[in-house]
């Protein structure tokens, strides 16, 4: 079992850049594979980018792609999503999410999410 926490969420202007953090507790962390999914409000869930247990393995979604970096660090127990060039329709909250699966752009593939931070991107 896992329980996830995020932070790192704000008020940013387009163009800004965030770094969210997600931390975990229990006794496992390092063999699990997470993920940032988004939802904005009177839309579905998406995902935005996953990283393997073991840091090799990273996706990202094609609205991300090449403004985002995912991280982990085992020891810390700690997943981060880098976050710039941030444009307004990348406003939502922002949720982590990890499973014992192999990394997945698929929300039911994940067991354990956390509560959300808000990313709001202003013009």
């Amino acid at each position: 079992q896992v329980q996830l926490v995020e932070s790192g969420g704000g008020l940013v202007q387009a163009g800004g850049s965030l770094r969210l953090s997600c931390a975990a507790s229990g006794r496992t962390f390092s063999n699990y594979a997470l993920g940032w999914f988004r939802q904005a409000p009177g839309k579905e869930r998406e995902f935005v980018a996953g990283i393997g247990w073991s840091g090799s393995t990273t996706y990202y979604a094609d609205s991300v792609k090449g403004r985002s970096t995912i991280s982990r660090d085992n020891a810390k127990k700690t997943v981060y999503l880098q976050m710039n060039s941030l444009k307004p329709e990348d406003t939502a909250v922002y949720y982590c999410a990890a499973d014992l699966s192999p990394v997945s752009r698929y929300a039911q593939r994940y067991d354990y999410w956390g509560q959300g931070t808000q990313v709001t991107v202003s013009s």
